[in-house]
């Protein structure tokens, strides 16, 4: 490594932040990237450790030391060129990741890790910068054709490689523009919507197809889903005019609280309420936006969807903010001889919590509880959680005499997703597997293929609700699969 000693001599930097009041007022991302000199420190502190453990605790096997080591020694050309070489979109990444690679460092064992996500934020943002990012296109065309239904990190990882293979590449995408998740699913503060529009731009020279507003299924638009939608086609005619068929459409049907008062006016799934501003911030005109401004909110579920409820709430200027979690409150520190070089269990705070947010755990909620149809209140109880003897399991009992009445006005529901869009698989007529996500192995002959002939799934409609680094990785391995399918080999990575 550049700096034998470096992980002795320097501590971690973490990035910075603008004020909570001041980032409060606005959209904008509000995370400052390490200065060349920081980042020069922190690839410093990389060890020479043999066992690049942060490679495979990566999903996208980063090759995070010898990034480090280019940034050490500034060579920030060569850096961009290594991690491009694994990660289709290190700005998502670096700015949305949470960071398994990190929790998988060596030096984490007994120091702060190297801020890994911090130096790929800031090798990415120099590399746009200097203009080093530029289109790919392929020397040659194969003539083949193919399809992607969904445009999520998965979904352009897959088009972005096999566009470079020499295929045409469509990607289909049933709201008004391209992204997914990215797009519509992570408030602005977090990701700008500027980081997919350039990347798009690359994709568009590089050859890749964006065709929006169109749902890929049967028997017309799912209810609730897909509204911006105005044409429908039939997986049949999508089979028909390619060779191959992507399914990447992401894990969508949000797990719901079938609790009394459930249908009350102010209950809403958090997808219902953080997309509207996002597309309030690109220039919509929304009818009856959801608002949080002047009302005492609940979050229920305490994830990152959660989190971002708990940002935009704020944001928007509510009276109060309540996060829920049933489950334990984690512990403020893991057990590192334990759970390394595993992501641990344990309490983390976002940005959106320092913002304000009362935050709780172990509570179920019981009802809500309103007037003339609006809601009004959330009755709640404290659980405890104990091993069950026999089985192992966790068990959940209510403590006695605990039920509480808190006045909520919104009510945001954030436990997860527990599906992709079942209609959009059956009409492809697609296998599903226990958890009703498509069926597809991602290993040997096959890889990445369902039971129909020509089409394959990837990222959370084959996996389930997961991170965007993993999406990415299926994306990208889908598309070797899916070049190996049409031309018998292929040269793509996996």
């Amino acid at each position: 490594m550049g700096k034998v000693t470096g992980f002795m001599e320097f501590a971690r930097v973490e990035e910075g932040y603008e004020a909570a009041d001041k980032r409060k007022q606005h959209y904008k991302e509000f995370v400052l990237t390490l200065s060349d000199e920081q980042a020069k420190v922190q690839g410093a502190r990389c060890m020479d450790c043999g066992i690049p453990f942060c490679n495979n605790g990566c999903p996208v096997n980063n090759i995070i030391p010898d990034f480090n080591d280019l940034v050490y020694h500034q060579d920030w050309k060569a850096a961009i060129e290594t991690l491009h070489s694994t990660n289709n979109f290190p700005e998502f990444t670096g700015r949305i990741c949470p960071a398994p690679c990190e929790a998988a460092c060596t030096l984490g064992i007994h120091e702060l890790p190297v801020g890994i996500k911090s130096i790929e934020h800031a090798i990415i943002d120099k590399a746009w910068a200097n203009g080093w990012v530029q289109p790919q296109p392929p020397l040659q065309k194969t003539g083949k054709k193919v399809a992607i239904v969904g445009s999520g990190p998965a979904g352009l990882a897959a088009a972005q490689q096999l566009a470079r293979a020499g295929h045409d590449v469509t990607v289909f995408e049933k709201s008004s523009r391209i992204g997914g998740l990215l797009r519509y699913g992570i408030p602005d503060f977090k990701l700008d919507k500027g980081n997919i529009d350039r990347r798009l731009e690359q994709l568009k020279a590089e050859g890749v197809v964006f065709k929006t507003g169109v749902y890929v299924g049967k028997g017309g638009l799912p209810k609730g889903v897909g509204s911006d939608a105005k044409q429908t086609i039939d997986p049949e005619q999508l089979k028909a005019e390619f060779d191959a068929v992507v399914l990447a459409a992401g894990s969508e049907i949000p797990r719901d609280l079938p609790v009394p008062g459930r249908e009350l006016e102010g209950v809403h799934f958090a997808m219902e309420f953080l997309p509207q501003q996002n597309k309030v911030n690109a220039g919509d005109k929304l009818k009856d936006q959801i608002k949080a401004t002047g009302k005492h909110v609940v979050v229920i579920g305490g994830g990152d969807t959660g989190s971002d409820c708990v940002g935009t709430s704020n944001r928007h200027g509510a009276k109060s903010v309540t996060q829920f979690e049933l489950m334990p409150m984690p512990p403020e520190k893991e057990n590192k001889m334990l759970v390394w070089p595993y992501w641990p269990t344990k309490l983390r705070t976002s940005s959106s919590h320092d913002e304000g947010c009362e935050r709780d755990w172990s509570i179920t909620t019981k009802s809500f509880k309103g007037e003339n149809g609006k809601l009004k209140a959330v009755v709640t109880a404290r659980v405890e959680w104990t091993k069950d003897e026999k089985t192992g399991q966790m068990k959940m009992t209510e403590v006695a005499g605990s039920e509480k009445e808190l006045p909520a006005d919104l009510v945001f529901l954030a436990m997860g997703f527990v599906n992709p869009l079942g209609s959009m698989l059956e009409a492809f007529g697609v296998d599903k597997d226990g958890r009703g996500n498509a069926k597809a192995s991602t290993e040997g002959a096959g890889a990445y293929a369902t039971n129909v002939p020509k089409v394959f799934a990837a990222g959370d409609v084959r996996r389930g609700q997961s991170l965007v680094v993993w999406a990415i990785r299926e994306g990208r391995q889908a598309a070797r699969a899916v070049d190996e399918f049409l031309m018998g080999e292929s040269v793509l990575p996996r």
